[in-house]
């Protein structure tokens, strides 16, 4: 029997000038997020940098084995190798013990390998370095699937080249930010095609689904293709009812 709780990554990551909120009244989010995440036991919080700190201190007090992880570099992910992990330091300092960085996607694409290829090292070891987990988010809504397959092929090579076995359990290859706007109806977040090809072409390294996996049968589908963590902006409806609720299956 699986534990549901154990493979979620609680979401809040918009701002307030997306969400029409203040910032106060998204503090006060994040805080409800905090005491939904600690009443239900899941792994993690993922919050925007600037409140790392904050949350961080408050489920020190509530729930202090719930994770607190944030975004580096998000949405678009076209930020400097420098400046990604400038805000990762930041985020080290502020308590953070998740990273999840916005590969270069568009630079990818471009066949620009030697700049992924740097951000990739320079703060991936930063991580490690500090004890952090790293996860790397490709966006498979902006790439074919060759191109999903192929950068998750060059990121376990990379992994493999440069870090031990051990750190890799610590290094992920993450589908989406779930910010992308796509065209047509497509789906901007994870996908059953889409993980399989991740899994397909990630050696070593564990995979996070993020971004529309919005029910109790879409989770047990992804944790049974083989993901270990789900990053969700409704992880109670994810728990589903019965045996579920009490995240088990």
């Amino acid at each position: 029997m699986k534990n549901i709780a154990d493979y979620l990554d609680s979401t809040y990551l918009k701002t307030p000038e997306q969400s029409g909120l203040s910032h106060e009244e998204t503090k006060k989010a994040i805080f409800a997020l905090c005491d939904e995440a600690s009443e239900k036991n899941l792994y993690a919080v993922m919050i925007r940098p600037e409140f790392v700190r904050e949350a961080k201190a408050y489920l020190a007090k509530k729930n202090p084995a719930v994770k607190v992880g944030t975004v580096i570099g998000f949405h678009e992910g076209t930020s400097s190798a420098e400046e990604k992990f400038a805000e990762a330091e930041k985020a080290i300092a502020d308590g953070a013990d998740d990273l999840d960085f916005v590969i270069n996607y568009e630079a990818y694409k471009k066949g620009e390998l030697a700049l992924v290829k740097d951000e990739f090292l320079s703060c991936t070891d930063l991580g490690i370095r500090n004890a952090k987990t790293v996860k790397w988010i490709i966006e498979i809504a902006a790439l074919s699937d060759e191109q999903i397959g192929d950068l998750t092929r060059h990121i376990s090579k990379w992994a493999a080249e440069n870090f031990s076995e051990n750190d890799q359990k610590n290094i992920f290859v993450k589908s989406s930010t779930g910010f992308y706007q796509t065209e047509n109806g497509k789906p901007n977040g994870a996908t059953v095609e889409g993980i399989k090809i991740m899994k397909a072409n990630a050696g070593n390294l564990p995979i996070k689904a993020a971004g529309g996996v919005r029910t109790p049968e879409e989770v047990r589908a992804m944790i049974d293709l083989g993901v270990t963590r789900i990053g969700t902006s409704s992880a109670a409806a994810l728990l589903g009812t019965g045996d579920a609720a009490n995240g088990n299956y």
